[in-house]
């Protein structure tokens, strides 16, 4: 027997990177035995994809791009974490933008400027996605409840280091995660596969390559234009309100327009007045894409979480609102809206949350000798053992103590000094953060969906007890802000990371790219900020679905826990067991672990609306039949197809987003 990593193209003939046209393809990457140790592992690696010796890569001219970048995007973000309530992943939107830039640039200058080579190209995306996602949206969540709460902007003295110390918390915690989680398990990391899979197309020579590459952009067109049919709707509204309506723009989404999501019948038996929120289709590529690189394990397994809360919980909690609404102190599960919507997940997150948690916990448990290893080096204050050339270029485990040690001194003496929240209190959220950072990045690496505000919603639970900190809404928010940033950050750096992982580059230095990106994203965010949101009074004027969930969490719950429901604090239970037991029954019975669900596929088909499950087991589906039909050509095109979808969509969406945050900076034109 032996084992591939089947999203690592490079295990196939002429991936490993650029080719001469009519070359012969490079031969075939040995595998490896399924018992391999990590060390093999590491091995195997190391001498057949590695490549961060051979070709530049983090050279002053790839972080200057990367980072400049990376403040649009950031600024981006902001604008979509108030106005949509989510932050759009910029990893494969920033190794896109940042090839075609760079090259722009060269054309310009009359090919004086040398091209970029790959892993170049690589570690500027990873400045801007830094830049661009790991800032953006800690403004746009915490800050922005802070605002509608105490009606007052915190000062810039506060904000920047704030933003600052949080996202470079995150990137220093996944320093034990990397190897763990990329290395060793290969977690998918859609995202950071697309990316590669990207930017292998663009560097391609060879003719296989070739092929694979043509797919992938045939499937990249088409998904920018799913994107463009969708959100082009959202420039067209921005543009109307600065008094720049564009006819034409609007006569052509009117004609071909493709709806964010259709409904479908979500009456149940008894209760055909109750629409349930989230019950559709979802007539995008971007995550059936996801879907396909996913998985069909994971993605059923969402897909069956969401479905049992939609069709069998959700009836039952409003049967039992129903029965109780005479009995004094009773806590409704599920809020009807006046329109007689209601919104499961609003119940269900502290259930899933639960699951994602408890089972990370428990792989962690369960694989302590490699975590341990991990932190061996702490030891000898050394990256490397015994002169091993694969530790040599890992980021040390010494380094995990060198960033702890003054960010958690700053972000705890910012804690007190800016929000009144104590040392014990602020140690407490630091310590959190690792928790948060591993759900994130484990959520984000078998799914390609980062639960940061789903986790973030656990802080404030554990808050909410803590004695020095019930009762007090700041205290709650900024607690819950400092984690759920970190944890962002965490998921975003192991997503470049894996694409690093794929394309054979260095990453220790991949790691420097990303916290140096940090520095760019902390100086456009906070500006724009105040710019885009001066007062109180103009962030009401944004939907922002994200940030008043937030708010109205921090206010429930600082009246106490008491005023969760009954059947949440049962389900924060049952979520729990589910957590433990799922990595246990994998554990014992590693045969029929194909047969039992994923553990945090249940719990991110709790914290998702279904209509996202289901576009993921559509994608799941595809490949898996796909596969049962033409093995050989799945295996060629699936990555390279999802890949295209996954890009296609979310750089337009990204584009468009740009688009409206600047136009977003104009007044309205007076008539």
């Amino acid at each position: 027997m032996s084992e591939r990593d089947p999203h690592d193209t490079r295990s196939d003939p002429g991936a490993a990177g650029p080719q001469t046209p009519g070359a012969p393809a490079p031969p075939a990457i040995p595998l490896l035995a399924d018992d391999a140790s990590p060390e093999q592992k590491d091995r195997h690696w190391f001498d057949h994809v590695y490549q961060g010796d051979r070709q530049p890569q983090l050279t002053l001219r790839a972080v200057l791009v990367g980072g400049l970048l990376g403040m649009f995007m950031s600024i981006s973000n902001l604008y979509t974490t108030l106005k949509l309530g989510w932050a759009f992943g910029v990893a494969i939107t920033s190794c896109v933008l940042s090839y075609v830039l760079w090259n722009g640039l060269v054309t310009l200058s009359g090919n004086r400027l040398s091209r970029m080579s790959i892993l170049e190209n690589n570690c500027m995306q990873s400045t801007a996605s830094s830049a661009g996602y790991s800032t953006g949206a800690t403004v746009g969540l915490a800050f922005a409840a802070l605002l509608l709460i105490t009606g007052s902007h915190q000062p810039w003295q506060i904000v920047v280091p704030f933003v600052f110390l949080t996202a470079a918390l995150g990137v220093f915690l996944s320093i034990p995660m990397k190897r763990q989680m990329i290395n060793y398990e290969k977690l998918p990391f859609p995202s950071g596969i697309a990316a590669a899979e990207t930017l292998r197309s663009l560097y391609s020579k060879g003719d296989d390559s070739v092929r694979k590459a043509r797919s992938l952009l045939a499937a990249l067109g088409a998904g920018g234009v799913v994107g463009f049919l969708r959100t082009g709707g959202q420039l067209a509204e921005q543009l109307r309100e600065t008094g720049r309506a564009q006819g034409w723009l609007e006569a052509l989404l009117a004609r071909f327009r493709i709806p964010e999501e259709i409904p479908f019948a979500g009456w149940l038996a008894g209760l055909k007045d109750v629409r349930l929120s989230g019950l559709s289709f979802e007539p995008g590529v971007l995550m059936i894409g996801a879907g396909m690189i996913m998985g069909l394990r994971v993605a059923l397994s969402m897909l069956a979480a969401s479905v049992v809360l939609y069709y069998v919980l959700t009836p039952l909690l409003l049967s039992h609102d129903a029965a109780h609404l005479t009995v004094a102190g009773h806590v409704r599960s599920l809020t009807v809206s006046a329109r007689g919507s209601v919104n499961p997940v609003r119940w269900a997150i502290w259930c899933g949350t639960a699951v994602m948690v408890f089972s990370s916990l428990t792989s962690v448990a369960l694989q302590w000798r490699v975590f341990a290893r991990a932190f061996s080096s702490l030891e000898s204050g050394a990256g490397s053992t015994g002169g091993d050339e694969v530790e040599a270029i890992e980021v040390p485990s010494s380094w995990l103590v060198i960033g702890l040690v003054p960010i958690t001194i700053g972000m705890v003496a910012l804690l007190h000094q800016g929000f009144g929240i104590s040392i014990g209190l602020g140690l407490v959220a630091v310590t959190m953060s690792f928790v948060v950072s591993l759900v994130c990045s484990r959520a984000t690496g078998e799914t390609d969906t980062t639960p940061a505000g789903a986790t973030g919603k656990l802080t404030q639970l554990v808050y909410a007890v803590l004695p020095g900190a019930a009762g007090n809404t700041v205290i709650n928010l900024m607690a819950a802000g400092a984690t759920t940033a970190a944890g962002s950050s965490s998921a975003d750096l192991l997503t470049d990371l894996k694409s690093g992982y794929l394309l054979g580059a260095n990453p220790k230095k991949q790691f420097l790219a990303q916290f140096i990106g940090i520095f760019f994203g902390t100086l456009a965010v906070v500006p724009a900020w105040y710019l885009m949101v001066p007062t109180k009074e103009a962030l009401q004027k944004f939907p922002m679905p994200a940030t008043a969930m937030w708010k109205a969490v921090a206010d429930l719950l600082t009246q106490g826990v008491h005023m969760l429901p009954h059947t949440a604090l049962y389900a924060i239970v049952a979520g729990a067991i589910v957590g433990v037991a799922v990595p246990l029954v994998e554990h014992l019975f590693p045969r029929a672990r194909r047969f039992v669900p994923s553990a945090m596929g249940l719990g991110l088909g709790l914290v998702v609306p279904l209509t996202n499950s289901l576009a993921f087991a559509i994608g799941a589906l595809i490949a898996w039949g796909w596969t049962r039909l033409a093995r050989d050509h799945a295996d060629t095109y699936n990555v390279p197809v999802a890949s295209g979808f996954v890009a296609g969509e979310s750089l337009v969406a990204a584009l468009i987003a740009i688009g409206c945050s600047l136009a977003g900076f104009f007044p309205a034109r007076v008539p």
